[in-house]
């Protein structure tokens, strides 16, 4: 399991009406509550939300530890935090969810693993602070990520600046994102088949064919009916998504509830004010959000990698690839940089032979579609058709115009 716990018994229950004491009907607590003496269980994780009572009530009757969803996404996260702004998110959207409920840290899960300290560790107590201490601490984390936010924006804004677009790696939990991300940069992001691996935001930079640079990012995985505290806590760290001049949507196309995942990262992109439009760009910005469908290498069917492939065809999908094995991913940075390049012009440019570096130049920030060397001329030239981006040319302009007047 992603927090290392062993899962000893899973059960699935009809909840034909919500019971405001215990959610489920007595008879079904009473079935819990059987099987957790049987197995020995010292945690129940209840997949829906429960109410702070529900929640203690289900504690007395099956006499163990219970969490809902939200619980166990925040441990997960809490696990994952590697760096300080990141375990000021979970801090703070630990705080929000324990508000009303001022409950026992969970000691029982530190006999099992390292413990990850934001729940506290061993001999650690519980949480006895009131309700205004709390706000008093949200209030104080949330100060500090403001100022996280604002060197963060100096840093965007900086990067703005600078002629290199943004790219933002969006997804499911576990779609393969930061195996993407490896495999296009290089970096050593951890990539394991387990949900939230990626918690932190990393950037770094690629090249891509006739594009200098390009800055990609990786962004922390979504999933379905996210916890509003989560969506909230994180908003500085997906703020980057917001900013970015290009969304990679990635899915995980051999999983067979691929769709309803899509559903879900679009309900999370909605609620940053990111959702596509019908033209598939992002809301109250230019960058589209194209999709990217990764893990071909599990469809060992090949009717099925067929109709995969007709249906990306149909959808739109600009590539399907194989993060793990690089199948596709060459053909993705073509049609990258074909995207970003879409504002590039085509430049006819006439410069002395002599111009080694202004040509050098060239080739590193542009593509040269065509390279022809005047040697008979009474001063040697080259002539050279590139396509760059307006800005590129302008810094070209700039940088060499001592080395000829450029067509």
């Amino acid at each position: 399991m992603a927090i290392g716990l062993d899962v000893v018994a899973t059960g699935v229950y009809r909840v034909r009406q919500s019971r405001p004491p215990t959610l489920f009907g007595s008879g079904q607590v009473e079935d819990v509550g059987h099987l957790v003496t049987e197995k020995g269980a010292e945690l129940v994780v209840v997949d829906n939300g429960l109410t702070p009572i529900q929640q203690s009530n289900l504690e007395k009757a099956w006499g163990a530890k219970v969490i809902d969803r939200t619980g166990l996404i925040l441990e997960i996260f809490g696990e994952r935090a590697a760096t300080a702004e990141g375990r000021l998110q979970v801090e703070l959207a630990h705080l929000d969810y324990q508000a009303g409920r001022l409950v026992r840290s969970w000691t029982h899960l530190e006999r099992q693993r390292g413990g990850f300290g934001f729940l506290g560790g061993p001999g650690e107590t519980q949480i006895e602070a009131d309700r205004r201490m709390i706000r008093d601490r949200m209030a104080r984390i949330r100060r500090e990520l403001e100022q996280v936010t604002r060197t963060r924006g100096l840093h965007r804004a900086r990067r703005q600046r600078a002629p290199w677009p943004v790219i933002a790696l969006v997804g499911y939990t576990n779609a393969g994102k930061s195996t993407l991300f490896n495999r296009l940069t290089g970096a050593g992001v951890l990539a394991q088949d387990m949900l939230f691996a990626t918690l932190d935001p990393t950037m770094r930079q690629i090249s891509l064919p006739g594009i200098d640079k390009a800055i990609l990012s990786d962004t922390v995985g979504f999933v379905s009916d996210l916890p509003h505290q989560l969506v909230a806590a994180f908003r500085a760290t997906l703020e980057e998504v917001l900013s970015a001049d290009l969304i990679l949507h990635v899915r995980d196309i051999a999983h067979p509830d691929t769709e309803a995942q899509k559903a879900d990262v679009l309900d999370v992109l909605a609620d940053l004010g990111a959702a596509p439009d019908e033209e598939g760009e992002a809301q109250g910005g230019s960058a589209p959000i194209i999709e990217i469908w990764n893990k071909v290498d599990l469809i060992d069917d090949p009717d099925h990698l067929d109709a995969v492939r007709a249906r990306a065809a149909q959808d739109g999908a600009v590539a399907i690839v194989s993060a793990l094995t690089g199948e596709g991913v060459d053909a993705l940075k073509r049609q990258l940089a074909d995207i970003l390049g879409k504002g590039h012009r085509r430049y006819e440019l006439v410069l002395p032979s002599s111009a080694g570096a202004a040509i050098a130049w060239l080739h590193a920030h542009g593509d040269v579609l065509a390279e022809d060397h005047e040697s008979d001329a009474e001063a040697p030239q080259v002539q050279l058709s590139v396509r760059m981006a307006p800005a590129d040319h302008e810094r070209f302009v700039r940088l060499f115009a001592e080395a000829g007047e450029p067509g």
